[in-house]
């Protein structure tokens, strides 16, 4: 086959290029073939003078074109859970909905999951109510973050602060109609990282 359709070399790169966004990996010349409807020898002999040519790369059966190089294949899974009480402190159920992927290129490395924010004692945090919150799980905090602490078997996301004169945690609102609250019964969840939120 001297002569390589450019059309069906279009054909190849954008099959390979969506399949990898959508499967996180190279499709099998088999998977190519079947799709575009062709036999697989032909998949490969264009493959390789695709490679030839830089159009892309094409070693050990992976495919790599300048698009699918760019995508970061680095993914942390994160359970999305019930919601946190952004005012009073509250009980809710713990329970998984769905696992999601994040991308650790956005998000850092470590363990995650995600919580919806309910009410409005964090507004001034940039955190309303609806707001999905990403938490990465720990047991410690710095003074200033924000942290989703068990307080007296019950879940709140606020900012987290030492009091040594009290002697005890300080859990400070970003809403000045809700008061502090002291407590030496906290246990640090996790701290607050990102704000996932649809803009109005």
């Amino acid at each position: 086959m001297r002569h390589k359709s450019e059309e069906l070399m279009k054909q190849i790169m954008d099959y390979a290029e969506q399949f990898q966004l959508l499967n996180h990996r190279s499709p099998y010349t088999s998977e190519i073939a079947d799709a575009l409807g062709i036999v697989k020898s032909t998949v490969y002999k264009y493959l390789v003078a695709m490679n030839d040519r830089g159009m892309l790369s094409y070693r050990n059966g992976e495919i790599v074109t300048e698009r699918t190089n760019k995508i970061s294949l680095l993914t942390k899974p994160a359970a999305v859970l019930g919601s946190v009480s952004c005012g009073m402190p509250q009980l809710e159920e713990e329970y998984i909905e769905e696992y999601v992927s994040l991308p650790v290129s956005l998000f850092g490395e470590g363990e995650f999951f995600i919580l919806r924010a309910s009410g409005d004692s964090m507004i001034g945090a940039g955190i309303n109510s609806g707001d999905m919150i990403v938490i990465r799980k720990q047991n410690t905090a710095s003074d200033g973050d924000i942290v989703v602490a068990l307080v007296d078997n019950e879940s709140t996301l606020k900012r987290f602060f030492l009091d040594t004169e009290r002697r005890c945690v300080r859990l400070h609102p970003e809403n000045p109609k809700y008061p502090d609250i002291y407590t030496q019964n906290c246990t640090v969840q996790g701290v607050a990282v990102h704000v996932i939120k649809s803009l109005e």
